[in-house]
């Protein structure tokens, strides 16, 4: 868990300070590919708190999530079709999701942590 968290602070340290910019005509496109990285996150986060993490179904999730979710936003751009709406509310239903799993999770170890102290 501490190399997840470092990580993720390494990364956006680095997000922060690279000057990368991108065309705002691809920020549809981005933004829920964006979404769809964070519910695999979430989901990871979730998968090692169970003691369940697979490094392979997390990498393959985190990137074929992004590039479905992408594509569904495109295909939808080019039908005239919102269909990046159907990646919104999967994707965002998901995240919440897992963010209440995590911490029910995190909630219910604390818990029994302190049964234990109490019953010694």
């Amino acid at each position: 868990m501490f190399f997840a968290l470092m990580g993720i602070l390494i990364g956006a340290i680095i997000g922060f300070l690279l000057p990368f910019t991108y065309n705002t005509t691809y920020s549809l496109y981005i933004s829920v590919a964006i979404l769809a990285c964070l519910d695999s996150v979430f989901g990871g986060i979730k998968a090692n708190l169970e003691k369940n993490f697979d490094i392979n179904i997390f990498i393959s999730g985190f990137f074929g999530n992004a590039i479905l979710a992408a594509f569904l936003a495109y295909i939808g751009d080019r039908l005239g079709v919102p269909l990046y709406y159907a990646a919104i509310f999967t994707f965002g239903g998901r995240l919440f999701e897992n963010f209440a799993a995590i911490r029910r999770l995190l909630l219910f170890k604390k818990r029994t942590k302190k049964d234990e102290l109490d019953l010694n």
